[in-house]
């Protein structure tokens, strides 16, 4: 069963993914700070992690660069999940090492095929 970490601070919106995933065979994760969410990026080693960029404590783009910096987690996905237009949104998630970008409010009939093929690009 794939492990997917969501650090997200808002809760509507981590119900929101919850919710939208909860069909599908995953494990999920969650940290409502970036701290936390690299701690448990390292400790669970998740095949896919989707990260906010508007953190309380430290912004997305802190964390994504803190992950990229280990070698365990050089193959795990990592994809922003934010608010910012679509252009700057990509631009951002590219610059930073992301592997992709999703967009809020997240589309709830395209959230779990975005989420699939991010997972199917760690397994091949």
């Amino acid at each position: 069963m794939p492990t997917i970490l969501q650090i997200e601070d808002n809760h509507a919106n981590k119900i929101l993914v919850e919710r939208v995933l909860a069909p599908y065979n995953y494990h999920l994760l969650h940290a409502f700070d970036g701290e936390t969410g690299v701690s448990m990026a390292i400790e669970e080693k998740p095949d896919l992690i989707l990260v906010d960029m508007g953190l309380p404590d430290v912004d997305g783009q802190t964390v994504v660069t803190l992950l990229r910096q280990i070698p365990d987690m050089k193959d795990i996905p990592i994809v922003a999940v934010t608010a910012w237009p679509p252009e700057k949104a990509m631009e951002i998630a590219q610059r930073y090492g992301c592997n992709g970008c999703i967009t809020k409010p997240i589309d709830i009939r395209a959230f779990p095929a975005q989420v699939a093929s991010y997972l199917e690009k760690k397994l091949t």
